[in-house]
């Protein structure tokens, strides 16, 4: 009688970013053990447009060639089937829902579930679905690069899982992930997130105001709508930045940014978001 145990549950989140791009191609050249990439998508309604369109023309292809499955995983209610996107959540009528990391009015940053409810548990669920278990645990392979080890912490995953580090492991950094991306005949990706993700850089605003302007808007829209709200319930206003005013006036029209201007807003520092 065989005593050999099912072999274990190996998969690579899927951000669509410069890192976990790198990831797919490190396991296209048999340089990683993964052959299974899971995408956590937090809503076409909520996700940088450039990174679905770079997932559709090229992260699937390429995924598809090389016999690697990825799949995009939606949030869905377990009771109503419904599918749910951050950006719904935050604009339903009568929500009052903060799940993103705002800025509070003294510039702290305030507390969010979004990469929770829209990451971990999505890719944890799928995980268990396929057989993981407490005792069994899947493997998910993180996309964190060298440069950004501080984001490392394995306690950010669901009892049935494992966090692994592929680029920690071999030394790599962003740049370097840039490079194997290209030299794998692929351009590189645009950096993941929400397009409203109060993380962003001043840089990363700048650029959305002048390069995506409609984009910008909204942003500044659901900023307003959030604020609207909170004068309803007497509470102090949030913003998307941390200068502590409204998007539109903190990141001026055709103002080039000044030097130490861009200093990072912060970071999802569980490496689920943002690879």
């Amino acid at each position: 009688m065989s005593t050999d145990l099912p072999a274990r549950i190996r998969s690579i989140s899927y951000g669509g970013g410069v890192q976990s791009t790198a990831l797919l191609v490190l396991a296209a050249q048999d340089r990683i053990d993964f052959r299974t990439f899971l995408m956590a998508n937090v809503g076409d309604d909520s996700e940088n447009p450039g990174t679905l369109a770079y997932l559709e023309t090229y992260a699937k292809p390429f995924a598809a060639k090389h016999g690697i499955e990825l799949v995009v995983l939606d949030r869905v209610m377990v009771r109503s089937g419904e599918v749910r996107t951050l950006h719904g959540q935050l604009t339903k009528p009568d929500s009052r829902s903060l799940a993103i990391p705002v800025r509070m009015s003294n510039g702290a940053p305030g507390t969010r579930s979004c990469t929770v409810d829209f990451k971990i548990k999505v890719i944890g669920r799928e995980l268990k679905r396929r057989g993981a278990t407490k005792e069994a645990p899947a493997t998910i392979g993180i996309g964190i690069s060298l440069d950004e080890i501080h984001r490392a912490n394995n306690r950010r995953c669901e009892p049935h899982e494992e966090i692994v580090y592929p680029l920690l492991e071999l030394g790599l950094r962003r740049i370097d992930c840039a490079r194997i991306i290209r030299d794998a005949g692929l351009p590189v990706p645009p950096k993941s997130s929400c397009w409203f993700c109060p993380f962003h850089r001043p840089e990363t605003w700048h650029d959305m105001r002048r390069r995506q302007p409609e984009l910008f808007e909204k942003s500044c829209q659901l900023e307003e709508l959030l604020n609207a709200r909170r004068d309803a319930l007497g509470k102090d206003h949030v913003y998307l930045t941390r200068f502590g005013r409204p998007l539109r006036e903190a990141i001026p029209d055709g103002v080039d940014l000044l030097p130490g201007f861009d200093e990072a807003d912060g970071s999802c520092d569980s490496g689920w978001c943002m690879t």
